[in-house]
């Protein structure tokens, strides 16, 4: 499943990233790591970027970078 497809209020684990180079270096950064938690926090108003809780920060994702973070639902 892709982080793109949770709905707010879910927490989930990373699974696996799909992206490469720089675009997977930054979300290694950010703590999208394997088994790192995220929550979903919300979604803007206009439904894109999203809200994400992550080693107790809060980080916005495009729907173009969380389509490539695989996670499991665990709540």
């Amino acid at each position: 499943m892709l982080l793109s497809n949770i709905e707010p209020g879910f927490r989930v684990k990373v699974v696996s990233l799909q992206s490469t180079g720089l675009s997977r270096r930054r979300m290694m950064d950010l703590g999208l790591i394997p088994d790192a938690e995220i929550e979903v926090l919300r979604h803007s108003p206009l439904g894109d970027p999203t809200a994400y809780a992550i080693k107790g920060a809060q980080i916005a994702l495009r729907s173009e970078e969380a389509n490539q973070i695989v996670v499991e639902i665990i709540k």
